[in-house]
């Protein structure tokens, strides 16, 4: 199944300009055709191809379904954008395909990054989310200060990675059905001021295993642990 993706369906019951080409002109979907839209909020449309012009496709509503494929608990990742860009926007596409609600980026003491184009990284975000059939997109935000992200988070469970021995492991602590937030820091990892910061906040402090992860790959596996343990 192809998904295509239009926010504002029920009112503008077009194909944004890029999907439309891909519709008809990649795809070669012609007038009467079948196919399936989703809006990022939990809306998934069945619809039929009234109008199949490559740069606005106009569709009819058919049928449509809200929540599709809702979870029971959520995800929400803060993580320090890598100095490759491109490592982060490899993981973004990975955590969507599994499977997250929400993503944060944060300027830590270790930053090596402080800039990141958000619009960019939507564009990923989308993209995986047609890719693996989903309904919900999840919300990526603006770099943002670690002292003041922290302070602003709320979740049942709120976790942050930290490389130490006290630290338990991820598995051991979550539990399902819950909301939960994860802090995961620069390839420097967190400084011991802005760990105790967060344990001030709540926070548990959580290993995600016993290798040394990439900042890239830590916020790929914390999203798997909660995905897959519910």
């Amino acid at each position: 199944m192809q998904l295509f993706y239009e926010p504002n369906i029920l009112e503008k019951p077009f194909l944004s300009e890029e999907d439309s080409k891909h519709c008809v002109r990649v795809l070669r979907h012609k007038k009467n055709d079948i196919i399936h839209v989703i809006d990022g909020k939990g809306g998934f449309f069945e619809t039929e191809i009234v109008g199949e012009n490559p740069k606005k496709c106009e569709l009819r509503v058919l049928k449509s379904e809200s929540e599709y494929g809702k979870k029971d608990y959520r995800i929400h990742l803060v993580i320090a954008p890598t100095k490759n860009s491109d490592r982060l926007e490899w993981m973004i596409e990975k955590c969507v395909e599994i499977g997250v609600d929400e993503i944060s980026l944060m300027q830590t003491k270790h930053s090596e990054r402080k800039i990141q184009k958000v619009e960019r990284l939507e564009k990923i975000a989308i993209s995986a989310m047609k890719q693996s059939l989903k309904a919900y997109l999840p919300k990526i935000n603006e770099v943002e200060a670690f002292d003041k992200i922290v302070k602003t988070i709320v979740a049942d469970q709120k976790f942050i990675a930290h490389l130490t021995d006290e630290a338990q492991p991820l598995l051991k602590l979550m539990q399902p059905k819950q909301s939960y937030c994860v802090f995961v820091g620069p390839e420097g990892d967190f400084t011991l001021e802005e760990v105790n910061l967060a344990i001030r906040a709540g926070f548990q402090v959580v290993t995600l295993g016993d290798s040394r992860l990439r900042t890239e790959t830590a916020g790929l596996v914390a999203t798997t642990v909660l995905n897959i343990n519910q």
